[in-house]
């Protein structure tokens, strides 16, 4: 796990590229605090650079960027190849000898370059990655992102110069930049608490999209290299459910727990301490479970716990720890412990983020790093294997909605829009007015309604969730939402929240669950083998009862989340009132003021909870200041 960084453009620059590098490298030191380095060629206008933290050969033979035997490529890498050492066998068993200089999967992923070619390579590794790498002799810069977009990659042109890095602050250290805020992405902030690829906050600068590449040739303009897949979700999906796995239920427990534990052990290869984050859900307990299952010591675990009544999971975690028999580790932490990470967001994300489970995912992290270097997550289950509460409920909360006229639909949100109603009453209000069960599920999961209407000058863009072009041809209205769900949410909401936190700690996090091969199989499974008599994740449910008592795990899913709603009206109210002030707001230009306050009044006189909303909000506000 690293941090990577660079640029391509101007040969006739004034500035050092040294410098440049060194500064781009500096605000990014806590993705790899163990070495840094950089490589440049000023004849062709390329610069990497790259921050290492040491977690697969520790010794010099791993410094990075790296060149390949016989320097036709250098590379700058963030990630982890798991199956590298099966590549090594792989290149070893061919006629050309290989000339091994150490042990990184750094230097496997060159070697495979060299012998294979890029497109080939990044299919045969099994890993999340974000790479840069050059090609001397073509002069050809290739980006790639793994395949769920695990790890981060930002790109973009500016004044001709490509900038590229992990985090937004390496490009934005570049004397080239100048990019401004993209107020349809902050439109998009405020309705997924995320800004989904490949937008982001700033216009002309993308995030890489998952599962994609794209190559620059030394002399290109912007716009000419587009990404392009190398692996698609929606082709796993579509071929999945076109070829469902026929064996009994036996058999598919059998099948997936072989696969995820396949994964877990590929994932626990480390030349540094390892552990794992443990929740006492069913996701995180599994991944645990197998990890315990293959270990000849007790695992490391980690859970934080909170003394707010509702809030807290930690005892079910230390139940399924002392279960399992693994070396456990929790933190309660106070409500100033909490609000002491808020004033760093705004450097920890490095655009506006606005999923308030970054606070707890954060401590947990820190907590973590005390004692390990690498953690295993249980990320990706809810999206693979039905575990969401919408899936559940929303398909038989659209057959109802769907009995009444939309005219006459409509016509009820129109005479109870300004009406007093509880919460749960006020969202079934937002989706009335939707014309089919895919704008349904869309309001459904956004916090602002047209937030277009809220921020100034912004319009509305295609994403995943609301563009038909972008939507596998699936089976029912459940796939159809866990396909969207795994092509936005999870990728540019889950994964960026616990790559920013964990890194902010300089922790590498895997995730067992989003190995490609686990969701291939998961995409052949027929909906009943997910979801069953109301409740999700049956097959993985099925995994874990072979390792953990049911009576252990069986209870209503809950996230991991924070009382935002009375901090926000409690000892966040100072804060917030300052970053929602009517006469900054106007000042600064970016929302109407009147639907912010209005919405700020009816949270802090208790009228209404809108925390979310408001969280995004300020998170921009926040975000605004320290830029």
């Amino acid at each position: 796990m690293c941090g990577i960084s660079g640029f391509l453009g101007n040969t006739e620059s004034v500035y050092s590229f040294s410098s440049v590098l060194s500064a781009m490298g500096s605000v990014t030191n806590h993705r790899g605090p163990d070495d840094f380095g950089v490589w440049y060629d000023e004849e062709v206008g390329l610069g990497l650079a790259h921050n290492r933290l040491s977690i697969i050969d520790l010794s010099p033979a791993g410094h990075q960027p790296m060149l390949s035997d016989g320097g036709r490529y250098v590379i700058a890498f963030n990630g982890e190849i798991y199956n590298h050492l099966a590549l090594r066998r792989e290149l070893d068993a061919c006629q050309q000898p290989t000339n091994w200089q150490g042990s990184s999967d750094t230097e496997t992923l060159l070697q495979c370059f060299s012998r294979w070619g890029i497109g080939n390579t990044l299919k045969a590794t099994v890993g999340m990655f974000a790479i840069a790498l050059w090609d001397r002799q073509e002069r050809t810069l290739t980006l790639a992102r793994d395949r769920l977009g695990e790890k981060p990659l930002y790109w973009g042109w500016c004044n001709q110069t490509l900038l590229f890095g992990s985090e937004l602050k390496a490009l934005q250290m570049h004397p080239v930049f100048n990019a401004e805020v993209d107020r349809s992405a902050l439109a998009l902030l405020l309705q997924y608490n995320a800004i989904p690829a490949p937008y982001s906050i700033y216009r002309g600068i993308q995030k890489l999209p998952a599962g994609h590449m794209v190559q620059i040739r030394q002399g290109d303009r912007p716009g000419e290299a587009m990404p392009r897949a190398y692996w698609a979700l929606n082709e796993v999906i579509e071929s999945g459910l076109a070829n469902p796995f026929l064996g009994t239920d036996g058999e598919v427990v059998t099948a997936l727990q072989q696969r995820i534990s396949q994964s877990v052990a590929g994932q626990m290869l480390a030349d540094v301490p390892l552990g794992a984050f443990l929740s006492g859900g069913v996701d995180s307990s599994t991944v645990v479970a197998l990890m315990q299952q293959q270990s000849s010591e007790p695992v490391r675990t980690f859970a934080i716990g909170f003394n707010e009544p509702g809030y807290n999971e930690a005892q079910y975690a230390k139940e399924v720890a002392e279960y399992l028999g693994t070396d456990h580790t929790e933190l309660y932490v106070g409500t100033n412990d909490a609000l002491s990470v808020i004033p760093d967001l705004p450097h920890i994300y490095c655009e506006p983020f606005a999923d308030s489970s970054q606070i707890p995912t954060f401590l947990v992290s820190k907590m973590a790093k005390q004692q390990v270097t690498v953690a295993l997550s249980g990320d990706g289950g809810d999206e693979l294997f039905g575990g969401y509460n919408p899936y559940q409920f929303a398909p038989k909360v659209w057959r109802l909605v769907r009995r009444l006229p939309l005219k006459i639909r409509k016509l009820a949100v129109a005479v109870l829009a300004d009406t007093p109603v509880p919460d749960k009453l006020h969202k079934l209000l937002r989706v009335l007015p939707c014309a089919d069960r895919e704008a349904f599920y869309d309001a459904l999961m956004s916090h602002w309604q047209q937030p277009e209407q809220t921020v100034i000058g912004s319009g509305i863009v295609p994403t995943a969730m609301n563009s038909p072009s972008r939507w596998p041809k699936t089976d029912s209205f459940e796939h159809w939402m866990m396909a969207v769900d795994a092509k936005q949410y999870m990728s540019d909401d889950i994964l960026a929240k616990v790559d920013r936190a964990a890194m902010a700690n300089s922790l590498e996090t895997r995730v067992p669950l989003l190995d490609h091969r686990v969701i291939e199989f998961a995409w052949r499974l027929p909906l009943h083998q997910k979801i069953r008599n109301g409740t999700g994740k049956w097959a993985l449910r099925q995994v874990l009862y072979r390792h953990v008592p049911r009576a252990m795990i069986e209870r209503p899913k809950k996230g991991f989340s924070i009382p935002l709603a009375s901090w926000l009206r409690g000892p966040l109210r100072d804060w917030a009132e300052a970053q929602l002030e009517e006469t900054r707001l106007n000042r600064e230009g970016y929302f109407y003021a009147a639907p912010i306050r209005k919405m700020w009044k009816e949270h802090v006189d208790g009228k209404r909870d809108n925390a979310s909303k408001l969280w995004s909000i300020l998170m921009f506000q926040a975000w605004l200041e320290r830029r």
